[in-house]
């Protein structure tokens, strides 16, 4: 898919540089690097991520209050 995009002249200068030391074309550098904004700002993909932290670390089972107290938190802050 192709789109286009205003940059502050700053930005895309780095971003320039960047991919060119880096070897990869300014397509492949913008793309990763809205995948990682993604990732890193949905909040389900976040909070799968940290199902599968727990998972694999095991433990006891969660306590139903505590999980609702959590939850609560968790929903008030912004990420």
């Amino acid at each position: 898919m192709k789109t286009a995009i205003s940059l502050p002249d700053d930005v895309f200068r780095a971003a320039e540089r960047h991919a060119k030391r880096m070897g990869k074309t300014r397509s492949r550098l913008y793309a990763e690097a809205l995948a990682e904004y993604l990732a890193r700002h949905t909040p389900d993909e976040v909070t799968e991520t940290m199902n599968r932290v727990v998972d694999a670390l095991g433990g006891p089972p969660p306590d139903p209050f505590v999980s609702a107290g959590a939850r609560r938190t968790l929903e008030r802050i912004e990420w």
